[in-house]
């Protein structure tokens, strides 16, 4: 994992971009919970150069997001599947799309839709698990956890 930059506040979201912020990596989560496992179809469906893709396909195993199985021995070929872990990004994948869907693209634009398995077309919307009402922003306090920060910063120390 690249190292975070000097002073920078530790933050489970530059860790996890450090995995899955590189081009491609989350394109290639997309296909893979699509069922597009194979080099071709990920070649094809993300436009990745073979060389980069083959590079995230291998930090996506490393890191344990996606398995590596044989689907040919003559010639020796593999397809990649999620793992629990990659399942776990499937909703912040389609939180993404949505997102892009209402702010770039507009109704009239979608290049997807998912269906729920009530027939209904997906809402994607993060709910708390404990009370389960909808999170918005005005409803969250942070509190930051690592030592000699704040939420404005280091502590000047």
């Amino acid at each position: 994992m690249p190292a975070a930059p000097k002073n920078a506040r530790p933050c489970s979201i530059a860790d996890a971009l450090a995995l899955v912020g590189e081009k491609y990596s989350l394109l290639v989560l997309r296909e893979v919970c699509l069922g597009n496992g194979r080099f071709d179809q990920l070649v094809r469906n993300t436009g990745a150069p073979r060389d980069v893709l083959a590079t995230r396909l291998r930090r996506l195993v490393d890191a344990g997001l996606l398995d590596r199985r044989p689907y040919s021995e003559r010639p020796r070929r593999f397809e990649y599947r999620p793992t629990r872990a990659g399942l776990e990004l499937e909703p912040v994948l389609i939180t993404l799309m949505a997102w892009g869907d209402r702010h770039l693209r507009g109704d009239d634009d979608r290049p997807m839709v998912i269906e729920h398995v009530c027939g209904h077309e997906l809402v994607p919307e993060v709910t708390c698990g404990t009370c389960g009402r909808a999170v918005r922003h005005e409803d969250l306090t942070s509190h930051p956890q690592t030592p000699g920060w704040t939420l404005s910063g280091p502590v000047a120390g």
